[in-house]
């Protein structure tokens, strides 16, 4: 409820509000700095590093939110945008894919063969993936074939599977096109959306909704006004997106630069390490192109086999992995590079997911490594079902509308968030102003035998998740800082009365 608000009985919120016009650095006395117990000692610290957060992470966060509604959005769009590339009349009958792959190369003469992703679906094309000199050295080009008649569609730059419009949206999402400076923001709001959110989930929870039982909790306040309204709207969407909201934060971390590289060690460490097919060839020393196994694995970089070795095809190498039951489309098949095998390997991550792999040799046709997703470690299960979550590809449109519903969740929660600053500011001394935090000096309140182990887990989440240390510390530094000015300002005017 906003100050300007007239009364109604006892408000919680607006006697927070009341309590947040009084000032900051307030004398301590005995009731101020002893200790409280249980949640009652909590909730101030909660409170203000929640304020904290939600003030100076929550732009970075919006700009992740309404960059990744455009992401989800991409998969449809991009079916739209290049329909002409991706889709063909359905014909009787496919010709070999040997034949698709040479109108490609016989089109882009200066390309080499990267991999190969035969027709998934009747009236889809083939997309034959070149190294070319046209496109930027960490690109693709993809040459999209007619697979009935093997006349070549068009060709666009790709990035991993991702044609231009995706991917343009997916480095503007994880970079803002700034490279590798730019991730500091995405990983930033990563790592601290998860407090954020778990923090306003406490707040909520712990909020004395006398009378109201769990609609209270789940639905807007009825008949509510100002700030109350404001809270009411922003503590109950927030409750119903806190699961997802921790789901994006945790999934995101996995590939940032910081914290990925942390937690890539202690998956390793787990044994839950995605592993990874072998293609080197016995007696070869070079690993073949296409063995990417990786949670962020690419195309393999093989440019075709060895000039001097037999090569039994493509066709016989399609053969191979439908024997070995890789029938469930799409699938890629990787090119071997000098001393290695083709990769063949199923890419459907929609739920239930097909990511078998086997590495076929290039002059006999065996098997020389399977790969079975069944058998991937429990963890590198988990990592791989969580990045296709969280990239909106793991139930397909479902979980693309779900992302899409998420964020705009998360859009609302902010200007809610910043609405309430604004209502809660004290309007009638300084109506531009904005109201003020939660006093200092709450740590004291919080009892030790929940105050040490706290200090202690923040300080083991600051090292995993070095943007969510950095960030605390920076904010503790400017909080000391503000409050020795206000004490300064206060003794100066206490001074001169």
């Amino acid at each position: 409820m906003s100050v300007d608000d007239p009364a109604q009985g006892t408000d919680p919120v607006r006697a927070e509000d009341q309590a947040a016009e009084r000032p900051e650095e307030a004398p301590p006395t005995a009731d101020t700095t002893a200790r409280q117990r249980g949640w009652a000692g909590l909730r101030p610290l909660v409170l203000r590093l929640h304020f904290y957060a939600g003030v100076l992470i929550a732009p970075f966060l919006l700009v992740a939110a309404v960059t990744g509604t455009l992401y989800a959005a991409s998969f449809q769009i991009e079916k739209y945008l290049y329909a002409d590339e991706l889709r063909v009349p359905v014909g009787e009958h496919t010709v070999p894919l040997s034949r698709q792959v040479r109108a490609a190369l016989d089109a882009h003469p200066d390309g080499t063969l990267t991999s190969v992703r035969p027709s998934a679906e009747d009236g889809a094309t083939t997309q034959v993936i070149l190294s070319d000199p046209s496109v930027a050295e960490d690109k693709s080009l993809t040459v999209f074939v007619d697979p009935y008649t093997a006349k070549v569609r068009g060709a666009l730059e790709s990035d991993f599977g991702a044609l231009p419009f995706r991917s343009w949206v997916s480095d503007l999402h994880g970079n803002l096109h700034l490279g590798e400076p730019g991730r500091l923001y995405s990983e930033l709001a990563a790592s601290w959306l998860w407090v954020v959110a778990l923090g306003g989930l406490l707040l909520w929870v712990k909020r004395k909704r006398d009378g109201r039982g769990a609609r209270g909790l789940l639905l807007p306040e009825r008949g509510a006004k100002g700030r109350k309204r404001t809270l009411t709207r922003h503590g109950a969407v927030g409750l119903w997106a806190v699961l997802g909201l921790v789901f994006l934060s945790a999934t995101g971390l996995t590939w940032s630069t910081y914290a990925g590289e942390k937690i890539d060690v202690l998956r390793t460490e787990l044994r839950g390490a995605t592993p990874a097919i072998t293609a080197t060839l016995p007696g070869a020393g070079e690993m073949a192109g296409g063995s990417g196994h990786g949670d962020h694995a690419g195309h393999g970089g093989g440019g075709g086999s060895h000039a001097k070795d037999p090569d039994i095809g493509i066709d016989r190498v399609f053969a191979v992995a439908r024997e070995k039951k890789l029938t469930e489309a799409p699938l890629e098949i990787a090119a071997p590079s000098e001393g290695g095998a083709y990769v063949v390997k199923q890419i459907d991550k929609q739920w239930p997911v097909h990511l078998d792999s086997i590495a076929v040799h290039p002059g006999t046709g065996a098997v020389v490594d399977e790969l079975r997703f069944a058998d991937y470690p429990l963890l590198a299960k988990l990592t791989r079902w969580g990045i296709d979550g969280h990239s909106g590809v793991l139930f397909g449109l479902a979980n693309q509308i779900a992302l899409a519903a998420l964020m705009l969740g998360l859009i609302l929660l902010i200007v809610w968030g910043y609405r309430m600053w604004w209502q809660r500011r004290p309007a009638r001394e300084r109506r531009l102003g904005v109201g003020r935090p939660t006093p200092r000096g709450t740590w004291r309140r919080v009892p030790l035998p929940t105050l040490l182990p706290l200090v202690g887990a923040l300080a083991v989440v600051g090292w995993l998740v070095p943007l969510f240390g950095i960030g605390l510390v920076l904010f503790l530094a400017v909080d000391t800082v503000v409050g020795l000015v206000a004490r300064l300002v206060a003794r100066s005017r206490s001074a001169r009365a």
